[in-house]
């Protein structure tokens, strides 16, 4: 493998060294630490108790989540209202058990949502870094293979920047059109 001097003797590398504005020797912007516990990042994704937490969460959120207890709750009431019967009857109204027992699952489904989504988080995390990589090892091979055809790249990354400039002026342009009118009523 070539040391870092070999690395910067090459044109396109000593291009991509100025392209952050810091001609430090690095082929990329240094941003501080890595992202620490990578590897409990890969270990979380493959834990069983996450991947529980990701169903009852999926059936948390689905209708039948929402029939099913549509059902308990008309059953519960109609029991507990007696009209089945005055023998039944096991918690009167205002239904004190069965409120213990809704507030007992929303804690535990909040807990279960919020598990789903550090799990959700995760996995962006290293997707984002995934998609870093390719980037960044995408643009050194279009630097290299510019240079190699004699492409000035001070030309090329000024007409991106403008590129750049025009898309994103074009999006807040679109979003202004979108969004409704805040004036005074």
């Amino acid at each position: 493998m070539a040391n870092d001097h070999e690395v910067l003797d090459c044109p396109a590398c000593r291009e991509i060294d100025r392209a952050d504005g810091v001609e430090d020797g690095n082929l990329f912007a240094t941003l501080g630490p890595k992202v620490p516990h990578e590897g409990r990042i890969t270990e979380s994704l493959k834990n069983a108790q996450d991947r529980a937490a990701d169903r009852i969460t999926d059936f948390a959120g689905s209708m039948k989540f929402v029939y099913l207890h549509s059902v308990w709750f008309g059953v519960w009431v109609l029991l507990n209202v007696g009209a089945v019967g005055a023998a039944v009857v096991f918690d009167k109204f205002p239904f004190g058990l069965l409120t213990m027992i809704v507030s007992l699952e929303a804690i535990f489904l909040s807990t279960f949502v919020m598990i789903s989504q550090n799990r959700q988080a995760e996995r962006a995390d290293v997707r984002s870094e995934l998609d870093f990589e390719a980037n960044l090892r995408s643009e050194i091979w279009a630097v290299h293979i510019g240079h190699a055809l004699g492409i000035d790249g001070d030309h090329v990354e000024t007409v991106v920047r403008h590129a750049i400039e025009g898309s994103r002026a074009e999006l807040a342009n679109s979003r202004k059109a979108a969004a409704p009118d805040a004036g005074p009523s």
